[in-house]
């Protein structure tokens, strides 16, 4: 499973679709980094770090995503990297 915009609303709380767009390019720019970050584009993991990474962009906090998430993004990047 990819996260989806119903995924991010759920994870979010957010019941209306007033901010659909803005939370779509959260969700584009979120994967692309976690991919980024640790090679993964699939997969839970990989959809629970997007979800992650979203729900702290939204609340303004993307600055602690990383430091709050160093060793499971750490843990996925040496994952990646072994099945190569």
């Amino acid at each position: 499973m990819t996260a989806t915009l119903e995924d991010v609303k759920a994870h979010l709380h957010i019941f209306h679709s007033v901010e659909d767009d803005y939370l779509r390019s959260l969700l584009e720019q979120s994967a692309i980094a976690v991919e980024a970050m640790t090679g993964i584009d699939k997969g839970s993991q990989f959809d629970e770090l997007v979800l992650n990474r979203v729900r702290f962009a939204y609340n303004d906090k993307l600055d602690e995503f990383e430091a709050r998430y160093q060793s499971v993004l750490l843990g996925a990047s040496l994952n990646n990297l072994e099945g190569m």
